[in-house]
């Protein structure tokens, strides 16, 4: 989650995503054996996904200078820049809003209703929290309880369609 970034960290990055006239919307690391995977997340701010490849490999670049050069990882790591693709991450509540009519998958810090996983459709996000359609029943979730959360991309005949 966007907020779980940390200070440090995003002020090293989102000053390089911006001056590329885009947002971050997320950074997520994958620790364990070296080279850990850093994962940066960008946007436009139209959310549409439309980062170019040459985009993504100059942030790349210059993210990667900035976190060498004032040795912000703690090992060796592996550095990826990229647009939010088909699962879309939902990190800010910008996100949750933009996601409102579709279906989401996420996970909660703590049970909720007995669960930490759920899928379903997101009906609304107000508030701060997030009203999930699941199996027939809304389940209401505050956004400081998501851990993680993505769009889910429902393939049609038309993704399929020869141009």
């Amino acid at each position: 989650m966007y907020a779980d970034i940390p200070e440090e960290l995003r002020g090293r990055i989102e000053p390089v995503v911006t001056d590329h006239g885009l947002e971050l919307v997320n950074v997520e690391f994958t620790r364990g054996r070296p080279p850990w995977r850093v994962r940066v997340v960008v946007d436009t701010p139209a959310g549409d996904g439309r980062v170019s490849i040459d985009v993504c490999a100059a942030i790349s670049r210059e993210v990667g200078a900035q976190l060498d050069a004032h040795d912000a990882i703690a090992s060796a790591y592996s550095l990826e820049v990229t647009s939010p693709g088909f699962d879309r991450v939902l990190a800010r509540e910008k996100d949750f809003q933009a996601a409102c009519g579709g279906e989401v998958k996420l996970k909660t810090r703590h049970a909720i209703e007995g669960h930490r996983t759920f899928r379903g459709h997101l009906e609304s996000f107000e508030a701060g929290v997030a009203r999930l359609r699941v199996d027939g029943r809304d389940v209401m979730i505050p956004f400081g309880e998501v851990a993680k959360a993505n769009a889910v991309y429902e393939f049609s005949r038309e993704d399929f369609a020869r141009a």
